[in-house]
């Protein structure tokens, strides 16, 4: 299986834009759709940007406009471009292979990359 780490979380101010990478132990063309999540304290982990294999992505609403996801399959790497951030992007942020979380009850998400964005 093809394992997956997040890096380039850091402090930013509001406004300001981050790249986030998530790299591939394998073939990143294997996998059909890669998903970028966000966990904010206390609450769920969610869902908030898709690429899939054709090229097709998709956005959380709260991030649709905001960020962009992009996959390059010849580093094995997809990327997540974050501009005009909130303070309400503040979390960590995972990549996954969307459908193993929703396959492995126990699967192991990582430690992610933390985000932090000051008022």
């Amino acid at each position: 299986q093809v394992h997956l780490v997040e890096s380039g979380g850091g402090l930013v101010q509001a406004g300001g834009s981050l790249r986030l990478s998530c790299a591939a132990s394998g073939m990143l063309s294997n996998i059909q759709t890669i998903g970028w999540y966000r966990q904010v304290p206390g609450k769920h982990r969610d869902l908030i940007a898709t690429t899939s294999r054709d090229g097709t992505t998709s956005y959380d609403g709260s991030v649709k406009g905001r960020f962009t996801i992009s996959r390059d399959n010849a580093q094995n790497t997809v990327y997540l471009q974050m501009d005009n951030l909130k303070p309400e992007d503040t979390g960590v942020y995972y990549c996954a292979d969307v459908i193993r979380p929703l396959t492995d009850a126990s699967y192991d998400w990582g430690q992610g990359t933390k985000v932090t964005v000051s008022s």
